[in-house]
């Protein structure tokens, strides 16, 4: 192996997907994800059956990565493993793991926090993605966050809005659920929004100071709005299927477009990169891409894959800390909650 090489083994396991990933420098070598479908009939993630499903996976998952990189284990100069935010049962299987695994190695253990990691993705060698410079913007908007960031270097962030209540993600799906679309149903919204009108349904934008961010009254919004309809009209989801999701996607896309144009205006910075599983939604990446040419803005839109949770992102903030020999002893501990 080639000296000036630094390879990380990754490892993600904050909430159900199990996830491995072999970086060499800020290239991916390998990166494999293993799901967990139990959760489905329950309409959300159930805790303890995750830990459980984490525990058969972890094993085969690092294997798999190791194998498609291409590299053995002696070869690893460090292991990267997410401390947390998260499901507590979760988070202990991986950082156990990497733990163990450091110690029988004899290399550094590097504690990496999840939403640090969704985004430095952004600094993941891939072709055709550019790198954002500091200092940029970034969004963060998944199942559990909705945050903008102002990213002066890859250690120094200050979130400057968040949520006061609900996550954007869980607007999403609450959304679905209301309307009795099978669970994830963030996806779901997407991709029935694609054949409806966006303009057909208006919703309130609920008011919140400053950059924060509010979906509670949103979601509640929706709720008497579909119980209202159906009560005069029992086929009123059904027939309206897709003009709902799209209304509502629509103005979830206009609550954060909003929260962006003043933070923008705030900071002066026009450099904005989302990061986070509700990335992935396709309005928002049309919009965020559109807002180039209306607004003068330079994007930044991860590759679809590096969205989701996944272990290159954990490895790419992994790789840096080794550059700066950040590294963690065997007493650190996994957090449910954990400071920016």
């Amino acid at each position: 192996m080639s000296n000036n090489a630094i390879y990380i083994l990754a490892i993600e396991s904050s909430c159900d997907d199990t996830a491995a990933a072999v970086l060499k420098n800020n290239k991916v070598l390998s990166n494999v994800i293993a799901g967990q479908k139990i959760h489905e009939e329950y309409g959300g993630v159930v805790p303890e059956l995750a830990s459980r499903a984490h525990q058969q996976n972890i094993v085969p998952v690092i294997d798999s990565a190791i194998k498609k990189s291409g590299i053995n284990l002696k070869d690893l100069n460090g292991i990267a493993f997410t401390q947390g935010p998260g499901l507590m049962g979760s988070l202990l299987v991986g950082t156990s793991f990497a733990k163990s695994l450091a110690l029988s190695l004899n290399i550094p253990l590097i504690a990496v926090n999840h939403m640090h990691a969704h985004i430095l993705a952004h600094f993941i060698d891939e072709e055709g993605y550019d790198k954002p410079e500091f200092p940029f913007l970034a969004l963060t908007i998944s199942g559990g966050h909705t945050q903008i960031v102002k990213v002066s270097s890859f250690f120094d962030m200050e979130i400057i809005g968040e949520t006061t209540d609900d996550a954007v993600g869980e607007a999403f799906d609450k959304s679905a659920k209301i309307m009795g679309l099978p669970y994830p149903g963030g996806p779901l919204i997407d991709k029935l929004a694609k054949e409806g009108n966006p303009k057909k349904f208006q919703f309130t934008k609920p008011k919140a100071p400053g950059l924060n961010f509010s979906f509670s009254g949103l979601k509640t919004q929706i709720l008497y709005f579909i119980q209202r309809n159906v009560a005069l009209n029992p086929n009123f989801i059904e027939e309206n299927k897709a003009d709902i999701c799209a209304s509502i996607q629509q103005t979830i896309i206009e609550i954060l477009m909003d929260k962006l144009k003043l933070a923008v205006t705030e900071t002066g910075l026009n450099q904005i990169a989302i990061g986070g599983g509700v990335s992935a939604n396709s309005g928002i990446r049309e919009t965020l891409k559109a807002a180039e040419t209306k607004y003068g803005w330079i994007t930044f839109i991860p590759k679809f894959e590096y969205t989701t949770d996944n272990a290159a992102m954990i490895g790419i903030v992994g790789y840096q800390k080794y550059l700066e020999n950040k590294f963690n002893d065997a007493g650190v501990i996994s957090k449910a909650r954990i400071e920016f």
